[in-house]
C-alpha cells in the first residue's frame, strides 16, 4: 500500500476530503502524543494536548507554509501545547550525540533485557531533565529533527539549538555518569 504524501493530503483535506486528514491523524498522532508527554511527563494531559493540536491543525492548515516539512510545523503546535499547559499548570520550569541503546544482537534475550533497562535509565534521567532540555532532545534524538527543524518548532536561532542540544547532552551525561559508553 502506498503512503501518500503530506502534501497531497493537505490539498486533499483543503479540496474538503475528511478522510485525507483522518490519515494524517493516523500518520502523526503517536509522534505528537509522544511529543507532548516528554514535555508534560502525564499520560492524561499528553492526550489531551494530542486533541487539542489536531483540531488546531484542522482549524489553522491554511496557515501553514509548505517551505516547512508538515511534520515540524505539526511539532511546534504540539510543543507549544504542551508548554502552555505547563504554564498554566504552574509546572514549567525556568529557562535557562546520539543515545544508542540499540544493539546488533537484536534476538540475544540478555542482550534485549539489558537494553530495556538501558532504555529505562535513559528515558528515567531525561524525564528528570528541565523542559527546556527534554524538549530539545526530545525533538533532536526521539523525533530525529535537524537542528533547523528544531530553530523553527521552537522559534529559536540555529545557533542557540545547537547549543542547547549540547548543554542538555552534557547534563545528560552527568545523570548517566556510569554509562559513558552509551551516551554519545
Amino acid at each position: 500500500m502506498e503512503t501518500e504524501a503530506d502534501e497531497t493530503l493537505i490539498e486533499r483535506y483543503r479540496a474538503g476530503d475528511r478522510e485525507a486528514f483522518a490519515a494524517l491523524v493516523v500518520r502523526y498522532q503517536r509522534p505528537v502524543y509522544n511529543a507532548a508527554w516528554w514535555v508534560l511527563r502525564n499520560a492524561e494531559d499528553a492526550s489531551d494536548v494530542a486533541q487539542s493540536v489536531f483540531l488546531k491543525v484542522a482549524e489553522r492548515l491554511d496557515d501553514y507554509d509548505p517551505q516547512y516539512r508538515f511534520f515540524s510545523w505539526l511539532y511546534r503546535i504540539a510543543v507549544n501545547e504542551a508548554l502552555s499547559v505547563l504554564r498554566r499548570s504552574g509546572h514549567e520550569d525556568p529557562l535557562d550525540e546520539e543515545i544508542d541503546v540499540a544493539g546488533p544482537d537484536g534476538d540475544d534475550p540478555e542482550r534485549q533485557a539489558s537494553d530495556a533497562e538501558l532504555a529505562a535509565r535513559v528515558r528515567d534521567a531525561v524525564t528528570r531533565m528541565s523542559t527546556n532540555d527534554r524538549t530539545v532532545l526530545m525533538l533532536r534524538h526521539f523525533s530525529d529533527l535537524s537542528y533547523l527543524e528544531i530553530a523553527h518548532v521552537l522559534d529559536l536561532d540555529e545557533k542557540t539549538v545547537k547549543s542547547r542540544l549540547f548543554e542538555a547532552r552534557q547534563r545528560l551525561r552527568g545523570l548517566l555518569g556510569d554509562l559513558q559508553g552509551f551516551v554519545r
